[in-house]
């Protein structure tokens, strides 16, 4: 008999690691039909008949984001056999909202309490008996995701459940409520009597999605207003208060605390988040993250790659080259080969170095706890340029790749502000723009150490004076939301997750060189060697009788006043279009035969360098961001207004960097 397991539970309370410890690498990941929300499946590791789904985090079953829409139809539609509760343990109030409303589904539930490890350090302790005996009899487990401690219990008692199904009475609310519950339920037309008590509920809170789910709903008002005459309080509220009520409960029997807080993450928090001194500590942790993984370390790492495996003279061209000759292969093809594919895809792979090291420091911050603390610093200074200090968590993500960090700004509840999160995300360098930044920071600037903070900055400027202008005008006016977010204890991030998190961003990079690098490399090559010489078509070694100059001259007038005119460069701007990475192999495979680097000083100056990286650094994002953009903006007009405004911000910033720069 096959089992299938959801699991469940709020935001940051360890789901997705227990769910990829449970899976493994057997898991296939996608989007939810109709939606951008992430949906997750894999199987059980060591059990192929034990199918487990990871739901988006969420915290409660009130349709008020996507997230909480496909966790609700999935449940409510297609319902698992088992549902794993995940409760963060340090946050087991608010945690326990949600669990209220699961068990109301009528599906077998299991709960597991995260963090059993953080909660055993603080002298606390919890009564599982207790725990069960309050939630109705159900199975209630302590675990640790980040050592993986309890999860196998837990996970044979849900299959078991799951096979053998017993009837577990609800959690029960007051008196007057319960008759209200009693009563509307009995008008509920014919659907599963599990689900029953459920869409009474949501029935009585008035719920405005309610009607996607089942057809004629019971005219309950009359009901429904008597209780809030009684209770003095409207519906949806009456039943919060309800759940508070038994949570209440829940934590008062079965939660006995030694220590109130967290010490340890209340002291690091008094530094860290201290009004003048969070700003410049993040500042400092942000230089010394770049320091090693663009100047120092991960520079040294991709000169050596570049120089002895892609580069002219490196290993691979060098042995490829000397195969194919001993074959007796065609010279063209050899150099689409040795030129075109290994040139330009190796100019980029040179570069994955200093993005790994980049995304371990990366993901060690995000897991252990202190970019939601950073998220809540910058909530007071992006609140004045008309963003949320949530939309500082889409622009952390946007670091390692532009559609994520887009896709996340769903969070947001303000539109004014989701729009302007969306339209400025994509400002801050992504990794695909990383190559670009070293290669021109190693050829004009000498790898001086401030050359990616710089570009960081510079697109973090973007954002700002991007928000301080388009707040000011009708189409972003309005006032901004309260900043909500959970602080979650600081914790020391298991090595195995974080090279998990690192390799996933990586390998995304590196399947990109594989397929639409490699694509547009081989592309490039061809409209680069074909044009017209002596009156005929076919292939040349003119580079400037090429199709592909062609193209680059008919448009290269409008980069004129930017300082770089030349169709080189105007050809590897229209291919960043595609990808950003295509920027550096575009120009390593039209340089071909020469030393990229001396190429790029023969061709521009300093401050025409400095115009280019400003302009593709902040100029409509590749293809895939932009689909992101519409998928998110969900209208036209928005994305078109959000794709013309970033080029002509970029536009605009590299004018006047080179003009005025050019005065000096």
């Amino acid at each position: 008999m096959s089992v299938t397991i959801a699991l469940a539970g709020n935001p940051n309370c360890g789901k997705t690691t227990i769910f990829n410890s449970l899976t493994g690498s057997d898991q296939y990941v996608g989007n939810w039909p109709g939606v951008t929300v992430e949906k997750k499946e894999g199987i059980l590791i060591g059990n192929p008949d034990v199918r487990i789904a990871d739901l988006p985090g969420i915290y409660s079953l009130s349709p008020y984001t996507p997230e909480e829409v496909v966790a609700r139809n999935y449940l409510i539609n297609s319902p698992p056999d088992v549902i794993l509760n995940i409760i963060d343990g340090t946050n087991i109030e608010r945690n326990l909202y949600l669990t209220t409303q699961i068990i109301e589904l009528g599906v077998p539930v299991v709960i597991v309490i995260n963090m059993a490890d953080v909660i055993e350090k603080r002298g606390d302790k919890i009564d599982l008996e207790k725990f069960s005996e309050c939630l109705g009899g159900r199975p209630v487990f302590e675990a640790s995701a980040l050592k993986g401690d309890g999860l196998k219990r837990a996970v044979n008692a849900a299959v078991k459940l799951a096979k053998c199904p017993a009837p577990i009475d609800p959690l029960r609310f007051s008196a007057p409520v319960e008759q209200a519950l009693i009563e509307i339920r009995q008008m509920i037309p014919d659907i599963p009597n599990a689900q029953k008590r459920f869409f009474a509920i949501k029935i009585f809170e008035r719920d405005e999605r309610l009607s996607e789910l089942i057809d004629n709903i019971p005219d309950a008002d009359g009901i429904i207003k008597n209780i809030e005459r009684k209770l003095k309080d409207d519906s949806e509220s009456i039943i919060t208060t309800e759940r508070y009520s038994i949570i209440t409960s829940i934590v008062k029997k079965c939660y006995i605390k030694r220590i109130i807080g967290d010490a340890l993450s209340e002291k690091i928090d008094a530094v860290l988040t201290n009004r003048f001194a969070a700003i410049p500590i993040f500042a400092v942790v942000m230089f010394i993250i770049y320091y090693v993984s663009v100047t120092s370390i991960g520079a040294m790492l991709s000169d050596y790659i570049e120089e002895y495996i892609f580069g002219s003279d490196g290993f691979v061209p060098v042995l490829v080259k000397s195969f194919l000759n001993g074959i007796g292969t065609h010279e063209k093809l050899i150099s689409l080969i040795v030129d075109g594919i290994i040139g330009g895809v190796g100019s980029v792979l040179s570069f994955v170095p200093q993005i790994m090291i980049l995304f371990i420091f990366m993901a060690f911050l995000e897991d252990c706890g202190y970019m939601s603390r950073v998220a809540f610093i910058m909530d007071g200074f992006f609140r004045k340029i008309g963003l949320s200090g949530k939309s500082f968590i889409p622009i952390v993500i946007g670091t390692g790749c532009g559609v994520p960090g887009i896709m996340a700004s769903r969070t947001i509840e303000n539109h004014s502000e989701r729009r302007l999160t969306i339209i400025t995300t994509t400002f801050i360098p992504c990794s695909a723009k990383l190559p670009m930044i070293a290669l021109f920071s190693g050829v004009f600037l000498g790898g001086a150490w401030w050359a990616a903070p710089l570009a960081y900055l510079i697109g973090g400027c973007a954002i700002v004076i991007s928000g301080i202008i388009l707040k000011r005008t009708k189409l972003f006016s309005g006032d901004s939301t309260p900043f909500i977010m959970e602080l979650p204890p600081y914790h020391l991030p298991m090595p195995k997750n974080v090279f998990k998190s690192m390799w996933n961003r990586v390998s995304s990079f590196i399947k990109k060189a594989g397929t639409v690098i490699l694509l547009s490399a081989i592309v490039i090559w061809l409209l680069s060697n074909l044009g017209f010489a002596d009156g005929k078509f076919g292939f040349t070694d003119d580079f400037s009788a090429s199709i592909l100059s062609y193209i680059g001259r008919g448009l290269s007038w409008l980069f004129i006043p930017l300082g770089f005119g030349g169709w080189q460069q105007t050809v590897a701007v229209l291919s960043g279009l595609i990808a950003k990475e295509n920027v550096v192999s575009t120009l390593a495979v039209l340089y071909h035969g020469a030393d990229l680097s001396a190429a790029l000083s023969g061709t521009f100056t300093p401050v025409s360098a400095f115009s280019f990286l400003i302009f593709n650094l902040l100029c409509a994002p590749c293809v895939a961001a932009m689909a992101a953009i519409a998928r998110e903006m969900s209208d036209k007009k928005w994305t078109a207004f959000a794709i013309a405004y970033q080029t002509a911000f970029a536009y605009a910033a590299a004018f006047l960097i080179y003009n005025i720069g050019s005065l000096f």
